[in-house]
């Protein structure tokens, strides 16, 4: 356990410097964009190429991991919005609270921190992962965040900005070029494979402390806005169902899948459930903001599940890796 503290603590620690960064003021609270918009634009595509062009293109293409992490993700989804839904928490908010939820931050914390532990062939399962979460469980959280009639041009409109997130999301694109590269044996010359792997290796700290920095300023929007007070069950028990319910969820389905004879390796199953054991995605604070949700009780929840994280998935680490 000391062990696999030792190599998650660095981590977890630069979350919670970005997080004491923004929260004193020390980086500009109009600086976080940036850094946002420098890892999700350049840094972590590039790590994703990196990982894709890799990793072999069979494992990228696995159709039996695809569709059992789906399953996995629409139930998760069904679950949080049936126990969500009340009369204070409507539709879009509780569509926003299944998607904070069911989507763990395999982006910008799990792929490398896997890997760290793991090695680089952890990369491959939770890319697969990161596919299912971007392009169907983001898609179908949004368009469910509209049944309430939020939103005067319905079904169309949400439908629409869905496809147009899947577009502009250079994360899918930077995986399929990866993993065209994989299928091809292409490999990029000296000064652009130099480039790539310069902004790749920076990826993982900058993403990590951007998390941090995103977490604090969420918070600070909330205290300036006058937000009522968040009721502790609007967002603990999504904080348990993601860090604890979800990874038993993939592991109970994960093992029937392989005992119904689709052969899904050991590896892969542990990679998979430590996914889903990592805490919540932070861009979903970003999509409850633009959709008009409760981006408080969605940053509460990333929040609990990004510090709770740190013994959580440690001990699903030693559970599964001893």
């Amino acid at each position: 356990m000391l062990n696999i503290l030792l190599v998650t603590f660095p981590f977890f620690a630069l979350v919670l410097a970005g997080f004491v960064a923004a929260h004193r003021r020390m980086l500009p609270l109009e600086a976080i964009p940036g850094l946002n918009g420098f890892v999700l634009f350049f840094a972590l595509p590039c790590m994703l190429y990196r990982f894709g062009e890799s990793t072999p293109i069979v494992q990228l293409l696995d159709p039996t991991l695809f569709v059992a992490y789906l399953l996995c993700a629409l139930v998760m989804v069904a679950f949080l919005v049936a126990v969500s839904l009340n009369r204070r928490i409507g539709w879009n908010d509780a569509a926003f609270g299944a998607l904070v939820g069911a989507f763990p931050n395999t982006g910008f914390m799990g792929v490398p921190l896997l890997v760290a532990l793991l090695g680089a062939g952890a990369a491959g399962p939770a890319i697969v992962t990161i596919v299912v979460d971007m392009v169907i469980t983001t898609s179908l959280c949004i368009a469910l965040s509209r049944l309430d009639g939020a939103d005067e041009h319905g079904a169309a409109r949400a439908a629409k900005s869905a496809l147009k997130g899947v577009l502009t999301n250079p994360m899918p694109w930077a995986i399929s070029l990866g993993g065209l590269a994989s299928a091809l044996g292409y490999q990029l010359i000296g000064p652009f494979a130099k480039t790539v792997g310069l902004l790749a290796d920076a990826a993982s700290p900058v993403a990590l402390f951007t998390i941090g920095a995103v977490l604090a300023r969420s918070q600070i929007r909330v205290k300036e806005s006058g937000h009522a007070p968040i009721l502790w069950r609007d967002y603990m028990p999504v904080a348990f169902i993601k860090l604890v319910l979800h990874p038993v969820l993939v592991l109970l389905v994960l093992i029937t899948v392989n005992q119904s004879g689709y052969a899904i390796d050991r590896f892969t199953l542990m990679v998979v459930v430590l996914v889903a054991a990592l805490p919540s995605a932070s861009n979903v604070a970003l999509l409850s903001e633009r959709f008009e949700a409760d981006t408080g009780r969605i940053a509460r929840i990333i929040l609990v599940t990004t510090a709770a994280a740190f013994f959580t998935f440690s001990g699903a680490v030693a559970l599964l890796h001893p």
